[in-house]
């Protein structure tokens, strides 16, 4: 390749890279609706009974968290619902926030982690999301509910997984479903479930939904796209539905009665159920079933070949499938030449270009295919650059609900940022997740803490991965290791009535984690702007 050309590719990669809001804006790329992914893991499938559900919120969605507080309410009493708070940047930030409606409150309401979507309660009860649009005909603009309300709804006032499955069909049949197509893998401490929920049509202000539970000793993936297929409603244990799943698609002729009924092919506006994620993350699991990308269907769920660790769960949230055939970077090669003291050539070896990275933006994707239209085949990989925040949910039932749940969050790149528990029992964030930091740079948002790290990480990918790999993993290490100690000092604290003193312990360790791994990645920040200041 000319020299020079190489130059320009390196500069006009360097610059796209940096610029972190010209990814976020790339809202017009063909797979950004591709936008979340979750894992789930049953009790019988993980290594240590564990349930595991997860989410990475892909896309330029706020990145504010908060404890919600715990709450009993004497009298009769409604809550707002609203529309727009995927897009704030503040707690307080009520700019183009509109209430729709005021609905009845529960007379006591659990304290949650409440992300962009409502992930985890106090009682061990946690939820993913994915987007699965379907259809435009079966969205109603008109219902009262979009998905991150009800999670919200469903977790201020449910225990179980089951429960919050029948809580949020009740409040779509009444109040309406007004967003297009969504998955939530909802989780206890016993189970895992994927629910998924459609509108029923402009004309008709409820919806329809159909659950099905994640069998025991098996994992799931959905990536959005409707995954459920053949609904058993008499098999109580592993099958729930609106009571219209059937009729809805008869009336719209998304099913003739005749043929057998699958969910995902009358709601689900796909050609199959699933795309590479799905693939890619159920193969890994389970390779021993050979499954075939080019199938028709893959299983909903697959019996992993050995139990599956919260540690794996994280690892396939890294993956971009380097080293397989949808490595994005495997063609994007150069010559490597070594001179002997007296600059005589004594070696050439074709390597992977230091700048190839497994998130080109778009501008890098065609550079390199104007030279060569081959260069770079795009594949929408588990980790992604234009990722607001992450999280994977594990959930104990031999350990107190305070310390049993736990969030593994991550902020940007999955495939680059360290983890930080958040305990079920934490009832105070740092106050740095406060604040957002999608709309602009702020270095009081904790996202910029990792975000600029990472984006001149990449720009020499394969020299920078293994050190910052490095440091993704002590944390990750010394997270469980600490977790384990941790652990039983909140349970002897509770044993001993104090539960005050112990979640003031919860939320010092998770504000000490933080700060760790932010000094962390000030450092690669740092070390990264002098390694190219230099010229490297």
């Amino acid at each position: 390749m000319n020299k020079t050309i190489s130059i320009l590719m390196l500069c006009c990669l360097s610059i796209t890279t940096l610029n972190a809001q010209s990814v976020l804006n790339q809202v017009k790329e063909p797979y950004f609706g591709e936008s979340c992914t979750s894992i789930m893991v049953s009790k019988g499938a993980s290594d240590d009974g564990s349930v595991i559900t997860s989410h990475t919120c892909d896309g330029r969605y706020r990145t504010w968290m908060t404890i919600e507080q715990a709450e009993v309410f004497e009298n009769d009493t409604v809550t707002a619902i609203y529309k727009g708070k995927l897009k704030t940047e503040t707690p307080w930030d009520m700019r183009k926030v509109e209430e729709v409606a005021r609905i009845p409150q529960a007379k006591e309401i659990y304290s949650f982690l409440n992300t962009a979507y409502p992930c985890m309660n106090e009682k061990q009860l946690a939820m993913g999301e994915t987007t699965i649009v379907g259809p435009k005909e079966l969205v109603n603009e008109n219902g009262v509910f979009l998905i991150e309300e009800l999670q919200r709804i469903a977790l201020e006032r449910c225990s179980t997984a089951r429960d919050a499955i029948v809580l949020i069909g009740d409040l779509i049949k009444e109040y309406g479903f007004g967003d297009w197509g969504e998955c939530i893998t909802i989780a206890d401490k016993k189970e895992v479930w994927q629910l998924e929920i459609f509108g029923e049509g402009p004309d008709n202000i409820g919806g329809v939904w159909a659950a099905q539970r994640i069998p025991e000793g098996h994992v799931g993936v959905s990536a959005n796209i409707s995954r459920i297929g053949e609904i058993n409603l008499k098999d109580k244990d592993h099958f729930m539905a609106s009571e219209n799943v059937f009729s809805v698609a008869k009336k719209l002729d998304r099913w003739d009665g005749k043929k057998p009924f699958k969910f995902w092919k009358a709601y689900g506006h796909v050609e199959k159920p699933f795309k590479i994620r799905e693939y890619f993350i159920l193969n890994a699991l389970a390779p021993s079933l050979n499954l075939n990308f080019e199938a028709d269907e893959l299983p909903f769920s697959v019996k992993p070949d050995k139990p599956v660790s919260v540690k794996d769960v994280m690892a396939l949230y890294r993956e971009t499938y380097e080293g397989t055939p949808y490595d994005m970077t495997q063609n994007l090669k150069m010559v490597k030449k070594k001179y002997d003291d007296d600059d005589k050539l004594i070696s050439e070896d074709t390597i992977k270009s230091p700048i190839a990275n497994p998130w080109p933006s778009s501008s890098a994707r065609n550079t390199y295919n104007y030279i060569d239209s081959t260069l770079v085949e795009y594949q929408r990989t588990v980790a992604v650059s234009w990722c607001s925040y992450s999280e994977i949910i594990q959930l104990r039932d031999w350990l107190p609900d305070e310390v049993g749940g736990v969030a593994w969050l991550s902020f940007d790149n999955p495939g680059q940022s360290p983890r930080i528990p958040i305990y079920a029992g934490t009832t105070q964030l740092p106050k740095s997740f406060n604040f957002c930091g999608q709309k602009r740079y702020r270095e009081d948002a904790t996202i910029w803490y990792y975000r600029k790290a990472n984006k001149l990480a990449t720009i020499a990918w394969q020299k920078n991965k293994e050190h910052m790999i490095d440091g993704v993993l002590y944390f990750e290490d010394k997270a469980l290791t600490d977790g384990k100690n941790l652990e039983g000092q909140i349970q002897q604290l509770l044993l001993d009535d104090k539960k005050e003193e112990a979640q003031k312990h919860l939320n010092r360790y998770t504000r000490d984690f933080t700060g760790a791994t932010a000094l962390k990645w000030k450092e690669l920040e740092e070390y990264y702007w002098y390694k190219y200041g230099l010229g490297f």
